[in-house]
């Protein structure tokens, strides 16, 4: 390999380092000022556990419709039973010594990262700038809020919407012989894993705003790789051992691949007619913008 080669890509990995460490930095400064909320956090994770949900008033509504409509239904199933049963007080165990302090950690660590987030996009966008045009240039700030905002609501999603469903889907399969035990670090792993996942899910739209405007990839092409985005999808999933928590991740990333594809026709980088004048000024070839 030239010298030549060797000191861009050299600068390349001190560059990298830079910004690695400026977003390291940011991090663990997240990571001190979330500290103290941590528990609070660990609260709201738990809040499924008990069995009362969101899910629990849409199932109120629906049972006193068919109590309504079908009262024979309504007694045949004892739904009343169902409605009106006592919450059942559960909680996380755990077996190692200092178990809890590092689960503090660990959920510490990961809201300092979303505290640190401006930092963290900001940081990898300085790193891609020197190969961008001045008018590239320009939308730092744009991608900066955007992809904070995206990645907090796939969060946010995560933990209200989806959260409760795959908690109340375990929960179901208690009975008088089968009792839930959870453990602290696998129930808490677990959860902090799909947050990361689905923050990133929702960045794809994103990412592909990028891409588009830079030319890279267009509407058209991710239409028609749609077959393909949805095997990728069901194949991204299926690291999840369970079926549901498969369907409740290949679901949202295709949709947010469906969306990709609307943000690439409507952002993406437009295709102009300029004329190029051969010598007879008649020809017209189209010309990217």
């Amino acid at each position: 390999m030239s010298t030549e080669k060797v000191l861009p890509f050299l600068e390349h990995l001190v560059e990298l380092r830079k910004r690695l460490i400026v977003i390291v930095v940011a991090v663990v400064i997240g990571m001190g000022v979330s500290w103290n909320i941590s528990t609070s956090v660990l609260d709201f994770v738990q809040r499924p556990l008990t069995g009362r949900t969101y899910l629990t008033e849409v199932k109120k509504q629906i049972y006193g419709e068919v109590k309504v409509r079908f009262p024979a239904v309504y007694d045949h199933y004892k739904l009343d039973k169902e409605l009106n049963s006592p919450t059942k007080e559960r909680k996380l165990n755990y077996s190692a010594p200092l178990e809890p302090f590092f689960i503090q950690c660990k959920i510490s660590m990961l809201t300092g990262f979303l505290l640190a987030l401006p930092v963290v996009f900001h940081q990898l966008w300085l790193f891609v700038a020197p190969a961008l045009t001045r008018k590239e240039k320009k939308m730092a700030v744009p991608f900066v809020t955007a992809s904070t905002i995206s990645f907090c609501l796939g969060a946010m999603f995560f933990l209200v919407v989806i959260w409760p469903v795959i908690i109340n889907f375990s929960i179901s399969y208690e009975s008088e012989g089968l009792q839930s035990w959870f453990n602290l670090s696998a129930y808490v792993n677990f959860c902090l894993r799909l947050i990361l996942v689905f923050g990133l899910i929702f960045e794809l739209p994103i990412l592909t705003l990028l891409l588009a405007r830079f030319g890279i990839v267009n509407g058209p092409m991710l239409g028609a790789r749609r077959k393909y985005a949805l095997l990728a999808s069901a194949i991204i999933a299926a690291f999840h051992a369970d079926l549901i928590t498969m369907f409740v991740i290949m679901l949202p990333l295709y949709f947010m691949y469906e969306i990709s594809i609307w943000v690439a026709y409507l952002f993406g980088r437009k295709k102009k007619k300029r004329t190029l004048d051969d010598g007879d000024g008649n020809d017209s070839l189209p010309v990217e913008a």
